[in-house]
């Protein structure tokens, strides 16, 4: 099928109009000639059917490939953000880290693990590759950078 569609991509308007001469000429020919020609411009139309249903299966193609690259990628973000706490570089002890998964990756309480006092709390967020922040991640990342944060005690046992 591929050498199909490369040859009528290639080949396919030189041919098409190559048809169109003939049937033109061999319309002048006569009653006999129309049958021709009447069969020519059938063979016409079904190539440029074929020609536009390859092209169609490139085009499907394509959309699959870059489907499965996009997939691909969060997959490997998501397993990034699951191993991310023991990497370097990871801005506090993994064991001070909880996965949260949406909107934010992780909340930190850095020093809770060795029992030390708790002097910030973190929200980290976890990229791969050219990723950038979500409308809603920004979003949090300019209510904490504003300071509206709070720190609410809910009691379920009370009305």
């Amino acid at each position: 099928m591929s050498l199909i569609y490369v040859y009528f991509r290639k080949e396919g308007p030189e041919l098409l109009e190559k048809l169109a001469d003939i049937a033109s000429f061999t319309l002048k020919q006569g009653a006999l000639s129309v049958c021709a020609a009447v069969l020519l411009l059938c063979l016409l139309v079904l190539t440029a059917f074929f020609a536009g249903r390859l092209s169609l299966f490139g085009r499907m193609r394509t959309a699959r490939k870059d489907a499965v690259k996009r997939s691909r990628a969060v997959l490997g973000g998501q397993a990034a953000e699951q191993v991310a706490p023991f990497l370097p570089g990871f801005p506090c002890n993994p064991a001070d880290a909880r996965f949260i998964g949406k909107p934010i990756d992780f909340i930190a309480f850095p020093g809770a693990a060795d029992g030390s006092s708790i002097d910030e709390v973190l929200l980290i967020e976890v990229k791969t590759g050219g990723s950038q922040l979500s409308s809603r991640e920004r979003e949090i990342k300019r209510a904490v950078e504003a300071g509206r944060v709070r720190y609410v005690v809910y009691r379920a046992d009370q009305p």
